[in-house]
Order: C-alpha cells, then structure tokens, then sequence
C-alpha cells in the first residue's frame, strides 16, 4: 500500500512538473510575441511580383503570385537536388527576429520536408563568403549539403517527413554548420518533437517563428488548434544576422501569404 501511494504522489508531482513547464513556455512565448519593442522590418502579403523581396534557388522551382497568394512548388522529381528549391528575402535582419505568415500545404506528399532557415549568412570559408547572395550561382542546385555544410543559420523543418515513404511526422529545428567529418545529427537541437505538428494538405496555418538569443520558438495555429515548439539555444553558438529563406525539397509545394518580419 504505501508503494502505491508513493507511486501515485510521484505520479502527480511529476505531471504537475510537466504542466508547469509548459505554463511557462506559453508565458515566455506570450510576453516575446507581445512585446512591443518589436519593429516592422518587411512586409509581403504575397499577392504582387515576388521577385521585389525574394530571390531563388533552383532553376526547376516555380513561383506564382495571385490574389490567393504565393504559390512556391519544387521539382516533381524525388532524389534529383536539381528540383529543392529555397526563396530568400534580399533584405538581412539583426538581433531578435519574428516571423510571421499564413501556410497552406499544397502537395500531398508522405515524405520530405519544408525547412524555414533562420538568419542565413555564409560561414567565410573559401567561396562561400558572408553574403550569400555573392554565391548564389554555386545553389542552382541547391543540394541540401551546400547549406549544412557552408551556412551559419538557423533551421526549423515543419510539414516534414523522413525520406521513406509514409515516414512519421515531426518538428525539429538544427543550427548549421555540420562540422566537419560529423554525421548529420550534430546539428540538431534538442527535443525533437517525433510525431507532432502535422500539417493537412488544404488547410490554412498561421506560423510565428522567433528567435532571441535565449529562445527559439515555433507556433503553428489552425482551426483545429494551437502547438508551439520551443528550443533552449542559450548555450548554442548565437546567430545575430541574416536571412531568411524558405526551403522547400523536391516534391513538396506551399501556399503563401501575408509575410511579416520584424527585428529588434
């Protein structure tokens, strides 16, 4: 009896721990997203010339504007990197940034992945100089290896699957670049969340990113609720520049409107 009973108190302690925790992960995320130092850095509802704010990687990639918003889709071809595809803003940000957009999944695919890179700069090393636009030819392939191999940036795959048919999904955010003779693992952060954040094909996201030097915070909201994912990046080498882009691999196609970025 008294194992039991101690077994049952560990048990409340444990999931009251865990809902404190995400008491306060909503608290911090609140009090960041509603802070009013943030400034208005870039705005695109999505619907007029992308190329005035975007520029692409990846010749086999379209974008379409129409009053529905930015169509962006990759090559049909799976195992081909000529087909990923990565549009980047042409404006850089510094300091503490948030992301915000409005995402409709527009494939039906059971693999693969939409990444949102956060503050992209080049790791200067050779070629790959700290303005990536200096080397935007090198990524007209733009094979997922130039990326992890050559960026500081912050990455955050969401609508995502592994690369084998009806893979599970998951939300993980990685910070490159991949050392050097290290698998591919190291670059990501810590948790992973295996078997969450599923996106429907059709249905219409409402996506906040925000990264503080503490923080780093991803929100998705729909009409059948709310997850947000957070990762402690306090003791992660920082990132304090950069831009933003937003991958995705073959296969895989998004609709996308009412962009905002704002810094502080």
């Amino acid at each position: 009896m008294i194992n039991q009973i101690s077994s049952f108190l560990c048990s409340i302690i444990i999931g009251t721990s865990l809902f404190v925790g995400a008491q306060d992960k909503d608290a911090v995320f609140r009090a960041l997203n509603d802070s009013n130092q943030w400034k208005l850095t870039l705005e695109d509802q999505c619907t007029n010339d992308w190329t005035k704010q975007w520029t692409l990687d990846g010749k086999v990639a379209t974008v379409e504007n129409s009053k529905t918003g930015m169509h962006f889709k990759a090559g049909p071809e799976f195992g081909n990197d000529a087909h990923h595809a990565v549009l980047w803003t042409k404006e850089s940000f510094t300091g503490d940034i948030k992301i915000e957009y409005d995402y409709i999944r527009t494939d039906s695919a059971t693999k693969c992945v939409n990444i949102l890179y956060i503050q992209a700069t080049g790791d200067e090393e050779g070629v790959y100089k700290k303005d990536i636009s200096e080397w935007i030819d090198l990524r007209e392939v733009p094979a997922m290896r130039l990326y992890f191999q050559n960026m500081n940036v912050f990455h955050i795959s969401y609508s995502a699957f592994g690369n084998q048919e009806n893979s599970f999904h998951y939300v993980r955010a990685r910070r490159y670049p991949k050392p050097n003779n290290e698998p591919f693992t190291v670059t990501q952060l810590d948790p992973s969340y295996d078997k969450r954040g599923f996106f429907k094909t059709g249905q219409t996201y409402h996506i906040t990113a925000i990264k503080t030097k503490e923080h780093l915070f991803f929100k998705m909201e729909s009409k059948d609720g709310v997850e947000l994912f957070e990762w402690d990046i306090s003791n992660v080498s920082p990132i304090n520049e950069g831009r933003v882009g937003l991958r995705q691999m073959y296969t895989r196609s998004s609709l996308y409107k009412n962009f905002k970025i704002y810094s502080k």
